[in-house]
C-alpha cells in the first residue's frame, strides 16, 4: 500500500548532523545543548555525529551522550555533512558545528519554518565570552552581510530533505563556503529563511590567529580556486577544527 505524503506541518522526524574532527573539548557541550534544546521544543530527533577522521576521543564522547556515530575519512566539511545526510533517517535536517551552542528557541524556529513549507535556513551567529574585540567586530559585519544576501552561515543550517536533495546537497569540490552555494541552491527551490533567534559558536580561531592574519588569510581566498584546496584554508582544516 502506497504511503499517503504527509503534510508539512505534521510531526516530523527531526536529524541533527554535527561533523567532528578532534573535537573532545566542545562535543560534550554542544551534544548536551542539541539535546535539551530538541526535548524542550517537544520534537522527534536523532542526534548523527560525523567523526571525519578523529585521532582523540570525539566519537568515544559523542556515543556517550547518545549520539549516532557515523565514521569519515574526507577531511572536507561538506562530505562529512553529506555524509551525515545520506545515514539520516529524518525529513528535516539540521547541520551544526561541533562548537556551535544551539539555543532551544532557535531549535524550534528552524522546525515550524520548515513544518509551515520553508526549504531551508540559517540562523545569525554570536561569539562566545572572551572572544577579542577585533574578531567580534567581524562578524558582526559578516553577519550583516549574510542576512543582506540571504544566506546561513555555516554553523547552523536546516533544510528539509526532499529540498535539500533537490538541491544536490553540499557541494564537494569546495572546502570552503559550501553553505553558500547550497543556500542558494535552495533559495532557488523555495522559502529561505534566516531567523531572527541566534546561535552561540566558538571564538576560538581568532585566539589562534591575530587581526592581521586573519585578513591574510581571507586576501588568500580571494584568490581563483582558493576554496577548492584544503592547504589554503588552514583556518578551517587547522588541527582540532572541522
Amino acid at each position: 500500500m502506497k504511503r499517503s505524503r504527509p503534510r508539512w506541518n505534521e510531526p516530523r522526524l527531526l536529524s541533527i548532523i554535527v561533523p567532528a574532527h578532534n573535537e573532545e573539548a566542545f562535543i560534550r557541550r554542544t551534544l548536551r545543548a542539541l539535546d535539551a534544546a530538541a526535548r524542550d521544543a517537544g520534537v522527534p530527533f536523532e542526534i548523527i555525529v560525523v567523526d571525519d577522521a578523529s585521532t582523540d576521543r570525539t566519537a568515544v564522547i559523542a556515543a556517550a551522550q547518545g549520539a549516532r556515530i557515523v565514521g569519515a575519512d574526507v577531511r572536507q566539511i561538506a562530505a562529512a555533512r553529506n555524509a551525515g545526510a545520506r545515514a539520516a533517517l529524518g525529513d528535516q535536517l539540521m547541520f551544526v558545528d561541533a562548537d556551535t551552542i544551539v539555543p532551544s528557541a532557535a531549535l524550534r524556529a528552524a522546525v515550524e519554518r520548515m513544518g509551515a513549507g520553508a526549504v531551508g535556513g540559517g540562523a545569525s551567529p554570536v561569539f562566545d565570552a572572551g572572544t577579542p574585540a577585533w574578531a567580534r567586530r567581524t562578524i558582526g559585519f559578516t553577519v550583516w552581510f549574510m542576512r543582506t544576501m540571504g544566506w546561513a552561515a555555516g554553523c547552523f543550517l536546516f533544510a528539509r530533505r526532499d529540498a535539500f536533495e533537490r538541491a544536490g546537497g553540499f557541494d564537494e569540490r569546495y572546502f570552503a563556503s559550501e553553505e553558500i552555494h547550497l543556500s542558494r541552491a535552495l533559495k532557488r527551490l523555495g522559502r529561505f529563511v534566516i531567523l531572527r533567534e541566534r546561535v552561540v559558536t566558538s571564538g576560538r580561531k581568532a585566539h589562534a590567529y591575530s587581526a592581521g592574519h586573519a585578513l591574510w588569510v581571507a586576501i588568500r581566498m580571494l584568490r581563483p580556486g582558493a576554496l577548492k584546496r584544503r592547504d589554503q584554508l588552514e583556518f578551517w582544516y587547522r588541527s582540532g577544527e572541522r
